[in-house]
């Protein structure tokens, strides 16, 4: 998998996953690409920082206790803030309305959406579930497909 950041013509600015960078400029060539935030298609790559690791024998500078991060553990216990719980109740209400209308189809995802973009069965909502392989084979061959911000437990799992 490859990340880029990526740019509309009107300077959004979001990441494109693609399995390889011939995956990038194939979606780009067939025009598959759109801006999230306003649906433009004409779509670039932006200039990105590269990750440069730090150097291995490099001197590590200890910071006194007061000045250091909060360790994960205690951040932990550190309540949310009432901005990120309200983003993330609408965004879960979100998911949840999106999903009435939508068909759980469990392991068959991969297959059930091939099916519909190659015109195979009829274009309905569908969720589901797909092995990390799968889904990068799907966005490989430029099939649609996107995960659910949260987990969806199937059906029989319910009750």
């Amino acid at each position: 998998m490859i990340v880029y950041d990526l740019a509309c013509h009107e300077g959004h600015r979001f990441e494109g996953w693609f399995g390889s960078s011939a995956d990038y400029e194939d979606q780009r060539a067939r025009g598959l690409l759109a801006c999230p935030h306003c649906g433009a298609s004409d779509v670039t790559k932006a200039p990105m920082a590269p990750a440069v690791p730090a150097k291995g024998n490099s001197r590590q500078e200890v910071l006194p206790p007061e000045t250091r991060p909060p360790e994960p553990r205690a951040m932990a216990n550190t309540p949310m803030p009432a901005e990120v719980q309200k983003a993330l109740a609408a965004l879960a209400k979100a998911q949840a309305e999106a999903l009435k209308n939508s068909t759980w189809v469990g392991d068959r995802f991969a297959e059930e959406t091939r099916k519909m973009h190659y015109g195979e069965r009829e274009e309905a909502p569908i969720h589901g579930q797909a092995s990390l392989a799968e889904a990068k084979a799907l966005v490989e061959e430029g099939v649609p497909v996107a995960p659910l911000p949260f987990p969806v437990a199937p059906p029989e799992k319910l009750n």
